[in-house]
């Protein structure tokens, strides 16, 4: 995996996201470190990462029922990167487009099928751009945010339940993520201190 700055995400960047879009900037490290760990790529294959979802490909791929030929990706769960990948092969095999739109990917793991919102004309062409860089992958969150005012507004009040609710959806709490991403912003020091 590349190391270099093309690819990996600095603080720097972050801060330039943050301000070009009236967030603080600690509050979108914050969900960047919640919703990823703070890693767009696999630390050790380089891949993306991601977390294939079959209930969305049921969805996205009406015609599941009638494939026998593969069955592996209807039993994924959260796993680690290679039961990650191994379920979500399998369903490119079976319809591509269904199994990228059925997936969510790098650092602030947006799903495929907000491809449109996220200014791209295809799941592909969202997907290559994710590939590129982590700052690519966090510019792509940051348009689909855009696309959803009451999650933008929430990020710019810290809305911590908002927030949630709005990126995860109604089972947020199960989860706690409103708490750990109110964890996450009191640990997460001021820009400044990290130059």
């Amino acid at each position: 995996m590349e190391t270099g700055t093309t690819k990996l995400l600095t603080n720097a960047q972050i801060n330039d996201l943050a301000l070009n879009n009236d967030y603080e900037y600690k509050v979108l490290k914050s969900i960047i470190q919640v919703e990823s760990g703070q890693h767009g790529f696999d630390p050790v294959t380089g891949k993306i990462i991601i977390q294939f979802e079959p209930s969305w490909f049921k969805r996205e791929y009406r015609d599941w029922v009638q494939d026998t030929a593969h069955k592996t990706w209807q039993s994924n769960g959260v796993g680690n990167q290679n039961a990650e990948w191994f379920a979500f092969n399998s369903a490119f095999a079976v319809n591509a487009e269904a199994a990228m739109k059925s997936t969510s990917i790098g650092m602030m793991q947006v799903m495929g099928f907000h491809y449109a919102e996220t200014g791209f004309k295809t799941v592909g062409n969202m997907w290559d751009f994710a590939k590129e860089s982590e700052h690519n992958q966090v510019l792509l969150a940051i348009n689909w945010i855009k696309s959803v005012p009451y999650l933008d507004l929430a990020i710019k009040n810290k809305d911590w339940a908002k927030i949630a609710y709005y990126y995860n959806g109604t089972s947020y709490r199960a989860f706690h993520y409103d708490e750990r991403l109110l964890s996450a912003y009191r640990l997460t020091e001021d820009f400044l201190q990290t130059v």
